[in-house]
């Protein structure tokens, strides 16, 4: 992928992510929230702030010091 690839990449990698936020947040503030749910939405975020941090990586050069 090239850097504008990866960029466009990051930017619907951090929308999913917010959209997981609002999820998160309207699920836990059911009367009765679904916690296996609850569960899936959290382990999805942390792999899509993986996968994001992954990408920013890929846009430092190597620089030997």
């Amino acid at each position: 992928m090239d850097e504008a690839e990866i960029r466009a990449r990051i930017e619907y990698l951090r929308l999913e992510h917010r959209d997981l936020d609002a999820a998160i947040e309207a699920l836990r503030l059911a009367a009765l929230p679904d916690m296996i749910q609850l569960q899936r939405f959290k382990k999805r975020k942390l792999r899509l702030k993986d996968e994001i941090g992954s990408l920013e990586d890929q846009l430092i050069p190597d620089i030997i010091a």
